[in-house]
């Protein structure tokens, strides 16, 4: 949950201080690296780990990259241990992925992303929020509830009521426990993904400070989910298919 862009140069850097390999997990930053908007670790790092969901929007699955000279000890070491019968689906969804990956549209998409993050993580500044760093430069923020006087194992539960997804987590030097933790993680993919932008972002943000200030509140809660509703259905999933549904159905 490092809402911040990591300094590769560095980890490299302390690596070859020590003599030590360098292995860089991009899993959560894949889509932003791979259009520019976070700095590559790519011939800095000796491996370099990634999930093919998540920013990169493909499916569940990953890959490693790595020098040639470490090619046939990491082929050794997934296969067959731990990497067996392929799925020919997910390969060709792995392929669709990264030809996505290389368009201007996608581009857009990663851009926007971080727009929203930013607009988002103000808009939670302005509402009373602390957040871990003070700000992002991703697609994620990591909110330190101690403001609201809330834990994030009961914010997690509550905006999950009115239909706003996050999930807990724990701050530096949290004083809960990890499963109570006093903080909730938040990205920014999914929104952008259904189309929304700096302007919806600004109203997520309000919502989910409404209901983190008024967590008892019943009224609170069912006006903030019908407002969650409402803006869902205007940024429908997959909208080209639910106009052709809806031809259909007449």
């Amino acid at each position: 949950a490092y809402p911040r862009k990591i300094d590769f140069e560095k980890f490299r850097e302390i690596a070859d201080e020590v003599g030590s390999y360098l292995m860089a997990d991009i899993a959560h930053i894949a889509g932003l690296v791979a259009t520019g908007f976070h700095p590559s670790p790519v011939n800095t790092a000796d491996f370099v780990t990634s999930t093919t969901h998540k920013t990169l929007r493909g499916p569940r699955g990953a890959f490693i990259l790595t020098k040639e000279k470490y090619k046939k000890i990491i082929d050794k070491a997934v296969f067959p241990g731990t990497q067996g019968g392929p799925l020919m689906h997910v390969i060709a969804s792995k392929a669709v992925c990264f030809k996505e990956a290389m368009s201007e549209e996608f581009k857009n998409y990663q851009e926007q992303i971080v727009k929203n993050a930013k607009a988002l993580a103000n808009t939670l500044k302005e509402e009373g929020a602390r957040l871990v760093s003070g700000g992002t430069d991703n697609h994620l923020m990591l909110v330190d509830l101690r403001p609201f006087k809330i834990t994030g194992k009961k914010a997690e539960r509550i905006l999950g009521s009115v239909n706003i997804t996050v999930n807990k987590n724990t701050i530096p030097f949290d004083p809960e426990k990890p499963f109570v933790a006093s903080g909730i993680r938040l990205g920014t993919p999914a929104l952008t993904t259904r189309g929304m932008k700096e302007e919806e972002m600004k109203i997520v943000g309000k919502l989910i400070a409404r209901v983190l200030k008024n967590p008892e509140n019943e009224s609170v809660l069912n006006e903030v989910k019908k407002e969650v509703l409402s803006l869902c259905e205007r940024f429908p999933l997959y909208p080209e298919l639910r106009r052709e549904m809806e031809v259909y159905m007449k």
